[in-house]
């Protein structure tokens, strides 16, 4: 029979000022207690380990609406994407434009943000008079870059890119054979020089991609300038990593192993423009495991993502962020969610599928997906009952209810390898994202409206649309809907 769907905000609020959100979860022996304070935003969670969440905004898009309202819900850290390069801000000679860098700059400012200073010298984006210059003549015209706009931002930044990938690519762990350092093999000691008595209050980073590896060429290479730069006095503060990542360019297996290593030399590490092409729970586990990575580095500051959606992305059609073009959640804001809540890194292994680490037995909500094959009963963390199948109906369409606990094959639900969850041979089935909707069970397809996350927070959560298995009775027989995720314990669903 087809029943009603009820709305239950006042539900929430409720659940939000009582004890039942303190209530112990008891799974697989354990006991644990669900994150009352879990960050319910990306920059929120990550301040919890006193890191940041940042993205890379472009100053054309501040007049979108959707844009800014998840930039501003979401991060707390903010690089403009072109806006500070050197072609922006000094398009001609000694006559610099700071208008679309001040635009950014203010606007993470009025709304509480702090600003990564993206980037003072680097061998790309040169405007065309720089382009032309050689010798002591470039040199002098990009310290003076350099000084002249770290003194405009001086006291807004937090950190600078002072340089930008100067190292070649490949294996011979090479100078960039670029105009800047055919000034000379100091002229990114000179830049540091200059950024730091023009802006002495920001952390002053070099910034480069495809130094993940921990051996590979370039990185060693970076690696053994930043300890010169230390073991000299030279002012360097931290060490940006772009990870970029997809396919051809995964994430090496030693990456945990790379950010160590640089913070032992007694400077900060921030991963900067991050993405990751794929999608789904692939492309998701890969977010979570370079979020366990910075989590296990306690000098790892925090994490960039390069753009606020799929659709703002220069790798637009490999969706490597964590937003769709919809502006829509993906599975893998919801796993970097996840684990920045948990407060946990790891030794991430980046072997392509991702690593989930060893945060627990199975069965402790710090075990976010439990191991496929394993059945088990999913009680309610609130009301006491548990997720079931009415009379086993496997037709398709049938909604679930819950029901006191009894342990019979129709309240037998069972994760599998491939995210979805089943019972009695059909799959848990989101129909659509809109609050309220019946959660029902059909033939399973594959679609990732068929896949669901265990959280951290004994959530049962949808792949595709984001919405958890929520309910608001206790009654026998009571719907088992969907609704927007938050840490309300009628969404908190125990294995035993």
């Amino acid at each position: 029979m087809t029943r009603p769907l009820h709305r239950r905000r006042s539900t929430v609020r409720r659940a939000a000022g009582l004890g039942t959100l303190t209530a112990v979860v008891l799974t697989a022996g354990l006991a644990v207690t669900p994150a009352q304070a879990a960050g319910s935003t990306l920059h929120e969670a990550a301040d919890e380990s006193g890191r940041y969440y940042g993205t890379a905004i472009a100053g054309h898009k501040l007049s979108d609406s959707q844009y800014t309202t998840i930039a501003n819900r979401e991060f707390d850290m903010i690089t403009a994407e072109n806006e500070m390069k050197l072609d922006a801000t000094e398009p001609n000679q000694g006559q610099f434009n700071f208008s679309a860098g001040d635009q950014i700059v203010n606007w993470a400012l009025n709304n509480g943000k702090q600003v990564r200073g993206h980037t003072l010298a680097w061998h790309s984006q040169q405007p065309q008079w720089m382009q032309n210059m050689e010798g002591s003549q470039l040199r002098q015209a990009m310290l003076n870059h350099v000084t002249q706009v770290a003194t405009h931002y001086r006291g807004k930044i937090h950190s600078w890119d002072v340089v930008n990938e100067a190292f070649e690519d490949g294996n011979s762990g090479a100078r960039r054979n670029s105009n800047l350092q055919r000034t000379g093999n100091d002229w990114i000691e000179a830049a540091f020089r200059a950024a730091r008595t023009a802006d002495p209050g920001a952390k002053l980073c070099y910034n480069d991609y495809n130094t993940d590896d921990w051996s590979h060429a370039k990185t060693q290479a970076v690696y053994n300038m930043v300890a010169d730069f230390k073991n000299r006095g030279v002012p360097i503060d931290c060490v940006g990593f772009q990870a970029h990542f997809n396919s051809g360019n995964p994430v090496p297996s030693n990456y945990h192993e790379t950010l160590q290593n640089f913070a032992d030399l007694g400077v900060d590490v921030q991963i900067t423009e991050l993405d990751i092409e794929g999608s789904g729970t692939s492309q998701a586990e890969q977010f979570r495991g370079i979020t366990q990575a910075c989590m296990a580095v306690s000098r790892c500051q925090g994490i960039t993502v390069w753009g606020v959606r799929d659709s703002d992305s220069w790798r637009s059609q490999g969706t490597p962020l964590l937003f769709d073009g919809n502006g829509n959640k993906k599975a893998a804001y919801n796993y970097v969610l996840d684990q920045l809540n948990s407060g946990e890194g790891s030794d991430y292994d980046g072997d392509g599928g991702g690593d989930p680490g060893d945060p627990g037995d199975p069965g402790d909500p710090g075990d976010p997906t439990p191991p496929p094959g394993d059945s088990t009963s999913l009680q309610n963390a609130q009301y006491g009952t548990c997720l079931d199948l009415p009379n086993g109906n496997t037709a398709n369409g049938t909604e679930l209810q819950t029901y006191s606990c009894w342990g019979g094959d129709p309240q037998q639900f069972t994760f599998n390898s491939d995210g979805t969850l089943t019972v009695q041979g059909v799959c848990v089935d989101a129909p659509s994202g809109s609050n309220g909707t019946a959660a029902q069970v059909y033939a399973c397809h594959g679609g990732a409206n068929q896949q669901w996350e265990y959280t951290s927070n004994g959530q049962v959560r949808n792949v595709q649309h984001g919405v958890c298995l929520d309910i608001y009775s206790g009654d026998n027989g009571s719907p088992v809907q969907l609704y927007s995720c938050h840490t309300g314990a009628n969404q908190s669903w125990n294995r035993v």
